[in-house]
């Protein structure tokens, strides 16, 4: 199981690849975590009306509103979610997107990937994220 489960309980899987939403939930249901899922970033802000995350899985190209654009969302409106970010994409990052990357400080996870990796760079994430006392 992953370490300090016990700090991020819930993660909102942000996703529009049906098969890698459904391997994601899987998986991180099985390490203990309460997951929902969003198709979009729309999708995703309507969730975070009425449900609060300690951790998000975010891939950068979706449609409606894409990564990119959801995290700048979340970076004004829920700081703290914008800090326990993990990025996933399935395109060969591209300078603008190696850019937003970059300038974004948070880890990426190319797709594909296999659930241990999947685990190992969510337990990194979570292991740095600041746990309340």
């Amino acid at each position: 199981m992953l370490t300090s489960v016990e700090c991020a309980r819930r993660i909102l899987i942000v996703e529009d690849e049906r098969i890698i939403a459904d391997i994601c939930h899987r998986v991180l249901t099985d390490e203990g975590f309460e997951v929902d899922v969003a198709t979009n970033g729309k999708v995703a802000q309507r969730l975070l009306e009425s449900n609060q995350y300690d951790f998000c899985l975010l891939d950068i190209k979706m449609p409606a509103m894409n990564g990119e654009d959801f995290y700048r969302w979340l970076q004004n409106e829920r700081p703290h979610l914008a800090e326990r970010v993990l990025f996933t994409t399935g395109d060969v990052i591209g300078e603008g997107t190696d850019a937003f990357l970059e300038q974004s400080g948070r880890p990426c996870l190319l797709k594909p990937f296999s659930p241990d990796q999947l685990k190992k760079l969510v337990g990194q994430v979570v292991m740095e994220s600041r746990c309340p006392a």
